[in-house]
C-alpha cells in the first residue's frame, strides 16, 4: 500500500488560482499516477504527476499530465467526464461507509459524489456544494474534440475538507485515497492509478485498494 504524507502549508489559504500551482510545486509532497492495472486490454499511460498540500479547510492537489491526445466536451457539472481526458481523486475517512469521488476533464469540468459504491447510495453533490470546488485548468475552459498530438496540461484544485467529510476540528491523523488517469471515450482508453487495483476488470470504485494520505 501506498503512502504519503501530506504538509501542512497554512500560508495558503485565501491564496488566489493563479498562485496555487507554484505553491504546490514548490512546497506540496510529490508522486506519479503509473499503475498500469489492465495492461493487456488498455496498455496505454500518460505520465501524470500530482502534488498535494493541506490547510486547515482544504485539500489542494495538482496534476501534470503528458500524453497523446487530449478530449474535452463536457462542460456541465456532474456530466460523464471520466470520457473525457480525465483525473480523478477519491478518498475515504477511516471507519466511514462512504467515500467521495473527484473527477476532474482537462477544463476543470467536475463529477463528485458521497457513495458507498459505484452505484449504491450514490449522492452527489449539490449545485452550491460544487461551487466550493476551486479550480484552476491550464488550458482553459472551452470545450473541444478530441485531438492527437504531443500535449501538456495542468489541473489545479482546492477540495474542502467539508466535502470529504472530515471535522476541521478534528482531523484525523490519516484518509484513504487513490489518484487517476482514465480517458474512457478516446481512442486510447486507460485506467490509470496510483495504488495498485487488483481486479480483473477496470474498476475505480474499490476503496479496499485505496492507499493512505497521512496528515
Amino acid at each position: 500500500m501506498k503512502k504519503l504524507q501530506v504538509p501542512y502549508y497554512p500560508q495558503i489559504s485565501g491564496k488566489n488560482l493563479a498562485e496555487l500551482t507554484n505553491i504546490l510545486v514548490e512546497n506540496g509532497v510529490s508522486d506519479m499516477v503509473e499503475k498500469v492495472n489492465w495492461a493487456n486490454q488498455f496498455p496505454y499511460k500518460p505520465l501524470t504527476e500530482f502534488n498535494l498540500l493541506r490547510s486547515d479547510e482544504s485539500l489542494f492537489v495538482r496534476f501534470n499530465v503528458r500524453g497523446n491526445l487530449l478530449k474535452a466536451v463536457y462542460t456541465d457539472d456532474q456530466s460523464p467526464v471520466h470520457k473525457d481526458s480525465c483525473v480523478e481523486f477519491f478518498c475515504q475517512v477511516s471507519g466511514s461507509a462512504y467515500y467521495t469521488n473527484f473527477e476532474f476533464n482537462c477544463i476543470g469540468t467536475c463529477s463528485a459524489s458521497r457513495r458507498k459504491g459505484r452505484n449504491d447510495d450514490v449522492q452527489e453533490f449539490s449545485k452550491s456544494e460544487m461551487q466550493t470546488i476551486k479550480r484552476l485548468p491550464s488550458i482553459g475552459r472551452r470545450a473541444f474534440n478530441e485531438m492527437q498530438g504531443n500535449f501538456e496540461w495542468e489541473l489545479s484544485v482546492e477540495i474542502p475538507f467539508a466535502l470529504i467529510g472530515i471535522d476541521m476540528a478534528n482531523l484525523p491523523e490519516k484518509i484513504n485515497a487513490n489518484f487517476y488517469k482514465c480517458a474512457d471515450d478516446t481512442d486510447s482508453p486507460h485506467f490509470v492509478s496510483w495504488n495498485s487495483i487488483l481486479t480483473e476488470q477496470p474498476d475505480f470504485h474499490r476503496p479496499e485498494f485505496f492507499g493512505e494520505l497521512l496528515f
